[in-house]
């Protein structure tokens, strides 16, 4: 089991928790230190807005009949399991694919555990310009957007032919 952990993505699992951890440490802060709705101003342009999220992103689905949250949470343990599944997959070798997927299971982690708990999502990181504000989000989707992110980097990074591709031996032969 040991082996299976350090030699696989797997390895990473630390990070899905401390982004876990973290998401949820920020949250219940937000919820003991501010009213819902409250929005206190840090600096221009971002507050902290204690909002509650039915939907997923960008309040999608908010007003449905409750039938998202449980859609919704069904939806991130299948992704959940197939990212845990993607970790086994990868080799030693590997480490930007798999902490870019650890940042997403931590993230998604976090926002099902809301879902579950509360039967919403907690945001509070509210970026406006003058009277045009983002919908609020918290740090779980920090946490998927980076890992996205890094999904992007590595795709990119990796898209290297090989010397022995089919595409590049047929054109040898022209």
């Amino acid at each position: 089991m040991l082996k299976l952990l350090s030699q696989t993505g797997l390895r990473f699992l630390w990070l899905a928790l401390v982004v876990f951890i973290l998401d949820q440490w920020s949250k219940y802060a937000v919820v003991d230190a501010m009213h819902l709705y409250q929005s206190i101003q840090v600096m221009p342009l971002f507050n902290l807005t204690y909002v509650h999220n039915y939907g997923a992103a960008f309040s999608f689905l908010h007003d449905a009949d409750g039938w998202q949250r449980w859609f919704f949470s069904i939806i991130a343990f299948a992704i959940s399991g197939l990212i845990l599944w993607w970790l086994k997959g990868t080799n030693r070798e590997q480490t930007l694919l798999p902490v870019a997927f650890n940042f997403i299971l931590g993230g998604a982690l976090g926002n099902v555990y809301d879902r579950l708990v509360h039967g919403y999502v907690i945001d509070f990181l509210d970026f406006y310009v003058g009277n045009w504000h983002w919908p609020a989000f918290n740090l779980a989707d920090s946490a998927i957007f980076i890992g996205a992110a890094l999904l992007l980097v590595d795709l990119f990074r990796n898209n290297e032919p090989s010397e022995s591709s089919p595409s590049q031996a047929s054109s040898d032969k022209l």
